[in-house]
C-alpha cells in the first residue's frame, strides 16, 4: 500500500502574535462609570434648581408684582377718600397708604408722586435651595405699578 502522507493544514496565527488593542482593567472601567455617574448628577442638581428656584422667583415676581399694583390701588384710594370727606389730599397720607400695603405684602419698595400720578416700585427676594450648591443664595424679583391720582 502506498503510504499515506498526512498533510499538515497551515497553522492559525497565535493570539500572542495578533495586533489586538488592550483591554480596559476592571479599575479603569469603574473610574470611567464613576466620571460619568458625577457628571449626570450635577447635570440633574442644576435642571432640579431651574426647575424648583426657578418656580420661587417666578411665584415672588407675581407676588412683588401684585403687591405694586396694590399699593398704588391704595395709594390712589386714601386720596379719593380724603376728596370724598371733603379735604385735599396730602402726598404723605397718599404715600402711607401705599407703603402701609407694601409692608403688610413683605416686600420693600417706595411711592412716589408726580404729575397726578402714583409710581410704586418694588422689590422682594426669594431663597435658593438647590442653586444654592453654585453659590447662587437668592434671586430677587423686582415690579412697579402706577395709577392715576385723580383730582376734582
Amino acid at each position: 500500500m502506498p503510504a499515506r502522507s498526512h498533510a499538515t493544514t497551515p497553522a492559525s496565527p497565535s493570539r500572542a502574535h495578533a495586533t489586538t488593542p488592550p483591554s480596559r482593567t476592571r479599575g479603569e472601567r469603574g473610574q470611567a462609570l464613576s466620571a460619568f455617574v458625577v457628571v449626570v448628577v450635577v447635570a440633574l442638581l442644576l435642571v432640579a434648581g431651574l426647575v424648583v428656584d426657578g418656580g420661587a422667583k417666578a411665584a415672588a415676581s407675581r407676588r412683588v408684582h401684585s403687591a405694586a399694583a396694590q399699593a398704588a390701588r391704595a395709594a390712589v384710594d386714601a386720596g379719593a377718600t380724603a376728596r370724598v370727606s371733603g379735604s385735599a389730599p396730602t402726598t404723605g397720607d397718599v404715600r402711607a397708604a401705599g407703603e402701609r400695603v407694601l409692608a403688610e405684602r413683605g416686600v420693600t419698595g417706595t411711592v412716589t408722586i408726580a404729575a397726578g400720578r402714583v409710581r410704586v416700585e418694588a422689590s422682594t427676594s426669594a431663597d435658593t435651595v438647590f442653586l444654592s450648591l453654585i453659590g447662587v443664595r437668592t434671586l430677587t424679583a423686582s415690579a412697579d405699578a402706577e395709577a392715576d391720582l385723580r383730582t376734582p
